[in-house]
C-alpha cells in the first residue's frame, strides 16, 4: 500500500495499543498476523480540506450575522417570526427554551427543514413513494398538493437485509400472527401480556447471539435508556464512547453512575480512563469503583465506524471491568453469519457480558434485545424498568423477527439469508469504491454499511438533499447539532435490496451533484487495480 497525501489517513489496526490518526500501517502482512485481527481493518477518515474548513465557519458566521439582523426585525415587527421564540405571555415565566437554540431553529435549521420529516406512502423498501409537499412561508408550514412521487430510489433507510417488504414469508407470517392474536398486547410481560412468540423470540436470539439467555423489549431505544440504570448506580464508573447513540448517553446519566468519555475508537485514551479509575478510585474518598462499565457500538450510525472489538476486549479483560456492545446496526448487517461485530471478528459471544441489539434494522420490525448470562437475564426480568412497565411486543412484530432471524440463519430451508449477506457485503464495497473513485470524503469502515459523505458547508445541506431529490433518489443528509458544526454530511445506508441499476442511478445522480455543487473536496489516490489485487491475495 503506497503512502497518502498529507491530510489524510487510514488505519489498518492489529495490537492493543496501536491508534495514531497521522500515519499508513505501510506492511498489510502486520494488520493480519502477530495481532488480534484475521484480516485487515481498514477505516477512512480524511482530513477536513483547510480551506473547506475556512469557508464552513465563514459560512455560518454569515448565516448568524444575518439571523441576528433578522431578529431584530421581528423585535420591530418588520418580518414576522411564526415559531421557535417566546410568546409575549410567557416574558415573566422560566424560558422554555435556551436563547441559542432557538436562535438556531428560528435562523438556521428553518432554512433547510424541508429536507427531513418527509411523508412516505409505502413500504420504505429498495424504492418508496413520497407524499408532495410545498411551502409558502419559508418552510414554517408545509402543504400535501394531493401528488405521490413514485419510485424514489431509498438511499437512507436501515433496511440492510431488505426485511422491509410487504410481501413475501416474513410479511404472510405477520399477517398470519396478526391474525391470530391481534395487533397488540394490551399488557405488560409480567402481568397478561407474556406470549408464547414473546418466548419463542428471546429462545431464538440467544441461540442466533450464541448465549445463554436473551430478553425482548418493545422499543429498541428503551432497551438501552432503561436498562443501563438497572445495571450501574452509584459508585460504578461508566467509560463512553465519545460518539455513543442518545439512548446510550441517557441511560448512563439516568443511571447516577460517574461518567467518563474517551476519544472515539481510541484505545489509548480508553485504557488511560481504565487505568486512572483503578489507581484513584473513586472521587474523595478513593475507594474502588463497584463496577467499571465500558459503552461501545458495534457500528456507529454518524461516522460508519466499526468498534475496534478485539482490543476493547483485552483491555476489558485485562482492567477486570464490564463491557456493554450496542449492535443496534451492526447485528444483522456484518459478520459471515449474520450474527453482529462479534461474528465480524470471529470472536467468542461469552467475552462480550452485555449484548444489546435492535430489530429496526436489518430485521424490518421493532424493538430490542438483551443477551448474556442468564443471571443477567432473569435479573433484568425483575429489575429493569421497561421489563417490568412497558407493554409487551406486538405479536406480528415478533413473528416477523422470528421469520426475518430464521431466514438469516438458514432454518427457513432456503438460501435466502445467505444471498442476501452476500449481496449486502457487494453492494457495501461497491458504493464505498465508486465514491472513493469519484473523488468524494466518505468516513467510516470499508466493511460498514453505512456510507457518510462530507458535505461541510451549511448551504449544501440543503442543497445536495434537494437535488437528490430531483433526480428520484432519497437521501438523509445531517447537521449540526448530530454532526460537530463542520463536518456536515450526507449518510447512505446499503441495503441488500439495491440491485446494482439502482445502485449505479444513485451514484451517477450523486456525481452530478457533487459537481453541480462542488462536493469532491478528496485529495486521496483511490488505489490501483494491481493493489487491489494484491490486497485480495493477502486476505
Amino acid at each position: 500500500v503506497k503512502p497518502e497525501p498529507e491530510g489524510t489517513y487510514i488505519i489498518i489496526c492489529s495490537c492493543v495499543n496501536f491508534f495514531s490518526p497521522h500515519f499508513l500501517l505501510q506492511n498489510n502482512h502486520v494488520a493480519r498476523n502477530g495481532g488480534m485481527y484475521k484480516k485487515p481493518f481498514v477505516e477512512y477518515f480524511e482530513e477536513t480540506p483547510l480551506l473547506v474548513a475556512v469557508l464552513t465557519y465563514m459560512g455560518y458566521g454569515i448565516l448568524t450575522i444575518f439571523g441576528y439582523l433578522r431578529d431584530f426585525l421581528r423585535d420591530w415587527k418588520i418580518e414576522k417570526c411564526h415559531v421557535a421564540r417566546e410568546r409575549e405571555e410567557q416574558k415573566d415565566f422560566v424560558p422554555l427554551y435556551q436563547d441559542f437554540e432557538n436562535f438556531y431553529t428560528r435562523n438556521l435549521y428553518m432554512r433547510i427543514r424541508d429536507n427531513w420529516n418527509r411523508p412516505i406512502c409505502s413500504v420504505p423498501g429498495a424504492k418508496m413513494d413520497l407524499v408532495e409537499r410545498v411551502t409558502h412561508d419559508y418552510n414554517w408550514t408545509f402543504e400535501h398538493t394531493g401528488k405521490v412521487i413514485k419510485d424514489v430510489i431509498n438511499m437512507g433507510s436501515y433496511n440492510y437485509l431488505g426485511f422491509a417488504e410487504n410481501t413475501g414469508a416474513c410479511a404472510a407470517a405477520a399477517a398470519e400472527a396478526t391474525q391470530r392474536y391481534g395487533a397488540g398486547v394490551n399488557s405488560t410481560r409480567r402481568e397478561m401480556g407474556n406470549l408464547d412468540k414473546h418466548e419463542e423470540l428471546e429462545v431464538l436470539v440467544a441461540r442466533f447471539l450464541g448465549v445463554e439467555a436473551s430478553m425482548a423489549f418493545g422499543m429498541g431505544f428503551a432497551t438501552n435508556s432503561m436498562n443501563i440504570p438497572a445495571l450501574t448506580g452509584k459508585g460504578c464508573l461508566i467509560l463512553s464512547d465519545e460518539l455513543n447513540h442518545a439512548s446510550l448517553v441517557l441511560g448512563a446519566r439516568l443511571s447516577g453512575s460517574a461518567i467518563r468519555v474517551f476519544k472515539h475508537n481510541n484505545m489509548q485514551s480508553l485504557e488511560k480512563l481504565l487505568r486512572d479509575a483503578i489507581v484513584h478510585g473513586q472521587p474523595r474518598t478513593h475507594r474502588p469503583w463497584k463496577k467499571i462499565l465500558i459503552l461501545v457500538e458495534g457500528i456507529y450510525s454518524m461516522e460508519g465506524s466499526i468498534v475496534r472489538l478485539p482490543e476493547v476486549i483485552a483491555l476489558k479483560k485485562k482492567y477486570k471491568a464490564y463491557l456493554y456492545l450496542d449492535e443496534a446496526h451492526s447485528i444483522g448487517a456484518l459478520g459471515p453469519g449474520g450474527k453482529g461485530v462479534v461474528d465480524y471478528f470471529g470472536l467468542d459471544p461469552r467475552d462480550v457480558d452485555i449484548m444489546m441489539g435492535t430489530f429496526t434494522k436489518s430485521f424490518g420490525a421493532a424493538g430490542g434485545y438483551i443477551g448474556g448470562k442468564k443471571e443477567l437475564v432473569d435479573y433484568l426480568r425483575t429489575h429493569s424498568h421497561s421489563a417490568v412497565y412497558a407493554t409487551s411486543m406486538s405479536p406480528p412484530v415478533a413473528q416477523q423477527i422470528i421469520a426475518s432471524m430464521k431466514c438469516i440463519m438458514g432454518e427457513d430451508g432456503t438460501n435466502l439469508g445467505r444471498e442476501r449477506l452476500q449481496q449486502l457485503s457487494e453492494n457495501t464495497t461497491y458504493f464505498r469504491r465508486r465514491l472513493h473513485e469519484m473523488g468524494f470524503i466518505i468516513y467510516g469502515n470499508e466493511d460498514s454499511p453505512v456510507v457518510p459523505m462530507m458535505l461541510y458547508m451549511p448551504a449544501k445541506i440543503g442543497a445536495f438533499g434537494r437535488e437528490m431529490l430531483k433526480r428520484n433518489i432519497g437521501t438523509v443528509v445531517v447537521g449540526f447539532p448530530a454532526t460537530p458544526i463542520i463536518e456536515s454530511r450526507a449518510r447512505f445506508c446499503i441495503s441488500a435490496a439495491h440491485t446494482r441499476e439502482m445502485l449505479d442511478t444513485a451514484l451517477t445522480a450523486i456525481s452530478e451533484v457533487g459537481d453541480l455543487l462542488q462536493l469532491k473536496y478528496s485529495r486521496q489516490k483511490t488505489p490501483s487495480l494491481e493493489e487491489d489485487a494484491y490486497l485480495e491475495s493477502q486476505d
